[in-house]
């Protein structure tokens, strides 16, 4: 008989549960898979927000591209930069047959697979390290991933493959690895934080031959597409941003200041409370948790991948851009990369109390409430 204490793993337990809220969202739009694209008639339509269109969400961008790379371009707010993340629409284009009513559909079978695939690897790393798989849901029931596949954005397939990339540069297999890097840059460009952290650790150590070799193909497919990008449409998907978007802030956590200091005076209040509410738990103390910590490391001769992979993506979040983090959903999405690494280099340290932590990211699951109600 199957044991089903075998089969309940963090995995299984965050794929079934994603699986009921996605089939929640399309059960009450009539069946219709394209609720999880949340498309705005502002980019549909044609319709400006002033005469009422729609935003929609991120997820639009993604279908349009695999829908028709040739007339996706006006329908995006950014064309370089929506088609700087080419990989999850191409691979639900392939995935689809080309076919325009298969495309949503395409979009959560890969992103569901994703996230089982990208927790189930979280947890094999965090039971070689001696630690409760368990864990793996502070990456696996988040909003950041959970609520990705809900949305059809990159960050399952990315960090999917992030987690596939770090599990075999733990094995010294750097060439697939770096591989594997290359297309999560591909889905998302945050995924070249792990490629960079690599790369240091390849050059502390001295392994000049892995070094050159992972460099280069982690990081050469991101820059010919970049190339490409220019070529086509006169400019780099990176820096570009989507609408709205301001640029990578130069002084540390302008970002989060510039909230309060360049909104209007009757909305400080509430601001101040999403504030409260949200960055400081799940961002601000994790960040500043994970650039102690990694410095720590550091005076203490430790060059390890897992310190490294931690101080680096800790040492991103004080320049991330004001429009990032005065949304909550995008902030929350962007720091799926720290998430990882804190939750790495506790296990790595056996440090029970900072895992015990980390599992107040999964209460920012409850915020899939507004996701399911929405279209």
């Amino acid at each position: 008989m199957l044991d089903l204490r075998m089969m309940l793993r963090p995995w299984s337990l965050a794929a079934f549960l994603c699986l009921l809220v996605v089939s929640a969202v399309i059960l009450s739009n009539q069946g219709d898979p394209l609720a999880l694209v949340t498309i705005g008639t502002r980019f549909s339509e044609g319709i400006p927000e002033d005469a009422g269109g729609t935003e929609g969400y991120d997820g639009q961008f993604v279908y349009y591209i695999a829908r028709d790379p040739s007339s996706a371009p006006s329908y995006l707010d950014v064309p370089a930069y929506r088609f700087q993340r080419i990989l999850l629409p191409v691979t639900a284009r392939a995935l689809a047959f080309g076919q325009d009513s298969l495309i949503p559909w395409a979009l959560l079978v890969i992103n569901l697979v994703s996230l089982a695939a990208g927790t189930w690897l979280l947890e094999r790393l965090l039971v070689a390290q001696g630690v409760s798989r368990w864990y793996a849901l502070t990456y696996g029931l988040t909003i950041g991933i959970f609520g990705s596949v809900r949305l059809s954005v990159p960050e399952p397939l990315t960090y999917a493959l992030v987690l596939a990339g770090i599990t075999l540069a733990g094995r010294e297999r750097w060439g697939w690895s770096a591989l594997l890097f290359a297309l999560a840059a591909l889905a998302k460009e945050t995924a070249l934080v792990f490629a960079a952290a690599y790369a240091l650790y390849l050059l502390r150590h001295r392994h000049w031959r892995n070094l050159m070799m992972f460099s280069g193909i982690a990081v050469t497919p991101f820059v010919v597409w970049q190339l490409v990008l220019k070529a086509t449409f006169g400019s780099f998907g990176v820096g570009s941003g989507g609408a709205l978007a301001t640029s990578f802030e130069v002084i540390p956590f302008a970002g989060v200041a510039r909230i309060i200091t360049d909104s209007p005076p009757d909305a400080r209040l509430a601001l101040l409370g999403i504030f409260g509410v949200i960055l400081v738990p799940f961002v601000l103390i994790p960040t500043v948790w994970g650039l102690r910590q990694g410095f720590i490391a550091l005076r203490r001769g430790d060059w390890s991948a897992v310190a490294l992979l931690l101080l680096v993506n800790a040492l991103v979040m004080p320049f991330v851009p004001f429009s990032t983090y005065r949304e909550p959903l995008g902030i929350l999405r962007f720091i799926v990369g720290l998430q990882i690494a804190v939750v790495l280099y506790a296990a790595y340290r056996r440090d029970s109390r900072a895992l015990r932590l980390s599992t107040i990211w999964i209460v920012t699951i409850l915020f899939m409430g507004s996701l399911v109600a929405g279209n």
